[in-house]
């Protein structure tokens, strides 16, 4: 039985690639989506991999203990402390929760840590510079934007934020300890399940603009950046894909300018759809409706600029 599904499955393939190869559309969505999701895999694994480590080691009780008392501080640090500790955004949304605690100090830091760790993290960055050679400025405009991004809604929360917009209460600890061999696989299956699938879906979206978008409407969205920028700040919300492949479906997206790009990159990981979700079942959903417009505001104009500054109208 298994040999004759083999042989089917062998014949259907052999179809497929006859007709992938006929039709000069299908051939190239098939290339884009093979050349995104080949090229971002090795990092998205990595990404995991780190991410349950960090899962692993670092609570978010010790996180709290290396945090300044003082609170702008500790948003600058939660900011750097994003960066050196990388999580995709799926697993920084909980760790971020329970450093929030009831509030106080240490919640703005919290949100802060909870925006900065998915976007500046080493392996996002690296990953950014691989999609994008020969154009370090790309990583290095991501990098300032994503941390100015984090650092300032930390801060909004410090001013405008209200402890009465938390209306879920903070998950129970597990009752018992678990092996940290148990806590690394759980975090690492979780994760690199919920990426995949994202990546799938953001090669798949990817493959089908090349295809499906009339080459007309990319002339229109380059001559016109600010729309270009709407589109893609849009299209990072709907597409929620993982940081660490994110770039390499921007990458491929060589019919529009570099800075409506970067603003797909800063957007992304901030607020998505599937964040706006996580948001709302930790924080509560009167946390979420006033978060993720802000973030998605604050991250569109802070990568805009930062484009300007890096890469020119380009």
């Amino acid at each position: 039985m298994l040999i004759v599904g083999l042989v089917a499955l062998a014949l259907a393939g052999g179809r497929l690639h006859t007709a992938v190869v006929a039709d000069p559309r299908w051939a190239t969505a098939a290339t884009v989506f093979t050349g995104v999701f080949v090229q971002a895999v090795p990092f998205l694994v990595l990404g995991v991999l780190v991410s349950g480590l960090v899962a692993t080691f670092v609570t978010p009780e010790k996180l709290a203990r290396w945090l300044p008392q003082q609170p702008a501080a500790a948003v600058l640090a939660a900011g750097v402390g994003g960066a050196a500790l990388p999580g995709c955004e799926c697993g920084s949304v909980p760790v971020a929760r329970r450093l929030f605690g009831p509030g106080g100090p240490t919640g703005a830091a919290a949100l802060t840590f909870m925006l900065a760790a998915p976007a500046v993290n080493p392996v996002v960055v690296v990953a950014t510079v691989v999609a994008f050679p020969g154009q370090p400025e790309m990583a290095a405009a991501r990098v300032t934007a994503s941390m100015i991004t984090a650092v300032v809604m930390g801060w909004c929360w410090l001013r405008f934020g209200r402890a009465e917009w938390i209306t879920r209460r903070l998950p129970p600890a597990p009752t018992h300890a678990r092996s940290r061999w148990a806590v690394f696989t759980e975090a690492a299956r979780h994760d690199f399940l919920q990426a995949a699938s994202y990546l799938v879906i953001g090669a798949g979206g990817a493959a089908a603009l090349h295809v499906l978008v009339p080459a007309s409407v990319f002339e229109r969205l380059s001559a016109n950046l600010v729309a270009g920028i709407m589109v893609m700040a849009l299209l990072a919300v709907v597409m929620a894909l993982c940081s660490e492949a994110d770039a390499f479906v921007a990458a491929s997206m060589t019919m529009l300018p570099l800075l409506p790009r970067l603003v797909f990159l800063v957007v992304g990981p901030a607020v998505d759809v599937k964040l706006f979700a996580m948001q709302s079942g930790m924080f509560g959903r009167r946390f979420a409706v006033r978060f993720a417009p802000a973030t998605l505001l604050v991250a569109t104009a802070v990568a805009t600029a930062t484009g300007l500054v890096f890469l020119g109208a380009r």
